[in-house]
């Protein structure tokens, strides 16, 4: 392994632990070494006429990117492990490489984020299929990993799809006599409750909410899907947590606390940062006002660590309100032409 990543690696470590270092010192130097190491990225900067030398600020780096281009430093034979985005319209997915150091850097960063938000010792019931059958699915793999004991899935991948087993998560909900936590998509959510009659979870069970239809449903709006999972599962609206991620990131956001209650806005951990910009001049726009979201992530060592979504945000001084996709996904905002 490259010493300069070797060592960068174990202070973000550190960091994400609270045992020291700085934020803008590491992203700093994260943003040199992959200036250097990740050519794609390299020519961006070098349109926009920025380099780690002369910079205040890292620039991002379009989520389709990752479509395009391999947005990676890892060479082609240290690739054991890669993320694909879901739900993309484009004949190729997104993809988010790994070897063994920064996937452990990645479990790192979910695990303990996680924990902070949701109940790490529930038994888990996830409404995906497991990572054997969704091998480059990020949200299995999270869900795989920041469990004490082993998850239950009751998803199943069927002709590129994601659908819900409702007899076997009838049955393990029915067999289950303890609080669990049960995740999934917001799709999922709307199979699973379509298709069962009222039941009420033990109580303090939890709720993982991550979005996402893409047309594989009927759409709810996030009150609506709320208030659906409270009437069929019993689970009482401040139990049930969103999480934003994606398969271009390291870290997730939250929108609050299990159990916490009170105004929903989704926060990123302490090593990484969120800017909500415009999509016009990449300014980032004042609070309260709408802007399309970047993340700046320190734990996306080996492809880069400034990354715009393709969706709109509210900016507020204690986190951000998610709006959905932005109407710019197709042009300059979730776009990039290094030809």
């Amino acid at each position: 392994m490259d010493t300069h990543f070797r060592n960068i690696i174990a202070r973000i470590f550190e960091y994400i632990r609270g045992e020291g270092g700085s934020f803008d010192g590491l992203a700093k130097e994260l943003f040199a070494l992959q200036y250097e190491r990740v050519e794609p990225y390299r020519r961006l900067c070098d349109l926009r006429h920025i380099t780690p030398k002369d910079s205040r600020t890292i620039p991002a780096i379009p989520t389709n990117a990752f479509q395009e281009f391999e947005i990676t430093s890892l060479p082609p034979d240290d690739r054991p492990n890669v993320f694909h985005s879901s739900g993309t319209t484009s004949s190729e997915p997104s993809r988010h490489y790994h070897n063994a150091e920064s996937l452990a850097l990645y479990e790192e960063s979910l695990s303990h984020w996680f924990n902070q938000h949701l109940q790490p010792k529930q038994r888990m019931l996830a409404l995906t299929p497991p990572p054997i059958q969704a091998p480059h699915s990020s949200l299995a793999y999270m869900l795989q990993s920041v469990q004490f004991s082993e998850p239950c899935f009751t998803g199943k991948a069927k002709n590129d799809a994601w659908i819900v087993d409702i007899d076997e998560t009838l049955q393990f909900l029915r067999e289950n006599r303890t609080p669990i936590t049960l995740a999934g998509t917001a799709f999922s959510f709307v199979h699973l409750c379509d298709g069962i009659e009222p039941l009420k979870l033990p109580s303090g069970s939890s709720v993982m909410e991550t979005g996402g239809y893409k047309g594989r449903s009927r759409e709810l709006s996030k009150t609506q899907l709320h208030a659906l999972i409270t009437s069929k599962l019993g689970v009482p609206p401040e139990n049930i947590v969103c999480e934003y991620g994606m398969c271009e990131l390291s870290s997730q956001a939250y929108d609050t606390r299990a159990g916490q209650g009170g105004t929903r806005r989704f926060r990123f951990p302490h090593w990484a940062r969120t800017r909500i910009v415009s999509p016009e001049d990449g300014s980032e726009v004042p609070l309260g006002a709408t802007g399309v979201l970047e993340v700046i992530d320190l734990a996306n060592v080996r492809s880069v660590l400034a990354v715009r979504s393709c969706d709109l945000a509210v900016r507020h001084e204690d986190g951000f309100e998610l709006l959905g996709r932005t109407p710019l996904t197709e042009s300059r905002g979730c776009s990039l032409n290094l030809a």
